[in-house]
């Protein structure tokens, strides 16, 4: 006689009326201060819990997660408070599906009395969801150097941008003869500008107005 393991008897407990394309699968939703997560009523007396997120507690989410048989998770991928939990549960071996939360919205038949993290599962138990792109291991450094180098290159220009300002309110047009302000020419005519001779002014200025 074939013995059943429990996995399978989870499995036959939890097939409904529906199709069920992930049967363990769980759902979190993502906040700032704290993660609130769903899995199946079937496979826990408490399927809807809240982690903090320090990391001892969400290395509690995925003990959690792991021992009541979780094999898939989705999430939205909200800012950047989803990447230290994809993280972990990722180097448990779960598979983890990063949603896109406009698609999230646009899927018809929620209630209003199902938690984010409850209509996640959900879905994905249903296979209604869709991942989003998530960059290669070895791709993720090189993205964010390329990311910081565009932000220092923006945040250089703003100066050259200050000066260009500061010169059309004075109505210097410099940047309308001068190809790049910030050039051999363009700084010449600037640093000319700046040094005028005000030790010639004060010599035939009085004290009494040289104070003024």
């Amino acid at each position: 006689m074939k013995r059943i393991s429990n996995q399978e008897k989870k499995a036959e407990r939890l097939k409904g009326h529906l199709d069920c394309v992930n049967l363990f699968a769980a759902g979190i939703d993502i906040g700032s201060t704290s993660h609130f997560v769903a899995v199946p009523q079937k496979l826990d007396a408490r399927p809807v819990r809240e982690f903090s997120c320090f990391t001892r507690d969400l290395i509690r989410l995925a003990d959690w997660l792991v021992q009541v048989g979780i094999q898939t998770i989705a999430m939205e991928s909200t800012g950047i408070y989803w990447i230290p939990i994809y993280e972990i549960l990722e180097g448990r071996g779960l598979e983890v599906l990063l949603v896109n939360a406009h698609h999230v919205k646009n899927v018809p038949g929620r209630k209003s009395d199902v938690q984010d993290c409850q209509w996640l599962q959900q879905l994905h138990t249903h296979g209604l969801l869709r991942g989003c792109f998530r960059t290669p291991e070895n791709g993720i450094a090189l993205r964010a150097y390329v990311r910081q180098r565009e932000t220092l290159v923006r945040k250089a220009s703003e100066p050259i941008q200050h000066m260009q300002k500061s010169l059309r309110q004075m109505n210097l047009l410099l940047d309308n003869v001068v190809t790049d302000i910030t050039g051999k020419t363009g700084l010449g005519i600037i640093n000319a500008i700046l040094e005028p001779p005000y030790s010639t002014l004060h010599t035939a200025t009085s004290p009494a107005k040289a104070h003024y």
